[in-house]
């Protein structure tokens, strides 16, 4: 790879030809920025309610996570 030219986006250096190593790690920085939940959120639209009711669901679920935590660390 030339040195001068300047990277944009997500890359992954493939050493010692391990391509599935670089692809674990690619699919990792993926997931970390949040470009496969974008991806899945554009295949489709999706009006207000439904939005309005998964962001419910999702904060229900936080909740009742953040719950079960601190009756596991009370509980100890």
């Amino acid at each position: 790879m030339k040195k001068d030219r300047e990277k944009s986006g997500l890359t992954v250096e493939v050493r010692n030809n391990d391509v599935n190593g670089a692809m674990r790690v690619l699919k990792k920085r993926m997931q970390n920025e949040g470009v496969l939940n974008e991806l899945r959120e554009k295949t489709h639209y999706t009006g207000r309610s439904e939005k309005r009711r998964l962001a419910k669901k999702a904060g229900r679920r936080r909740w009742l996570k953040k719950q079960s935590e601190k009756e596991t660390t009370e509980g100890n």
